[in-house]
């Protein structure tokens, strides 16, 4: 199948910071995350333990640094549903997994969801500026090569495009990407609520 052109536009505007393509790309995915968590949350203590929207965000966030960074290869909207539903368990598999970790006995704590609030569909303005903000201190803990890298991922090359222009293959720089992320979700400390 070939790659939807408006689709790749859309990424290449979001990884550039267009704050109009992250708005559309929210308003078009983000319920197939919300999907994928109502089903992983389908019991009443799941459900009290871990806020959704919390998840949400999250993983949003990171698919955005991620995406700014030129480090998925995405080939049309069917790439990024997988991508996000797979972002999405996996983060939920974590958050168990800590909560197992932590032996917290959800029988103990207090509260709850005591109010039900309704989320719109479009970002405020404050979660767009903390986007942005998010972006910068991401890019800043970057090292110089590192973002030569995002830069020209930015700028639409291939991995291989990437290598021949730094040296390095092609793996070896889409790893070495990968592990600045990681470390840069890590300490910007996307991964906790």
């Amino acid at each position: 199948m070939p790659p939807d052109p408006s689709f790749d536009e859309l990424i290449l505007r979001v990884g550039s910071g267009d704050e109009e393509a992250a708005t559309r790309l929210v308003r078009d995915f983000e319920p197939v995350v919300r999907r994928v968590l109502r089903a992983r949350l389908r019991d009443g203590r799941a459900r009290s333990e871990f806020d959704s929207m919390d998840i949400c965000q999250s993983v949003l966030a990171i698919f955005f640094v991620r995406v700014a960074a030129g480090e998925f290869d995405l080939k049309g909207p069917d790439d990024l549903i997988k991508l996000l539903v797979t972002m999405t368990r996996n983060k939920m598999a974590e958050k168990m997994r800590r909560q197992h970790r932590l032996r917290r006995d959800s029988r103990r704590t207090v509260g709850g969801v005591e109010e039900l609030v309704l989320a719109g569909r479009d970002p405020t303005p404050s979660s767009v500026v903390a986007g942005k903000e998010l972006l910068e201190q991401a890019r800043l803990r970057l090292s110089e090569e590192e973002r030569q890298l995002v830069e020209l991922r930015g700028q639409g090359l291939s991995w291989e495009e990437v290598a021949a222009s730094l040296g390095g293959a092609a793996g070896s720089r889409r790893n070495q990407l990968a592990r600045a992320l990681d470390r840069v979700a890590q300490e910007l400390r996307l991964d906790e609520p």
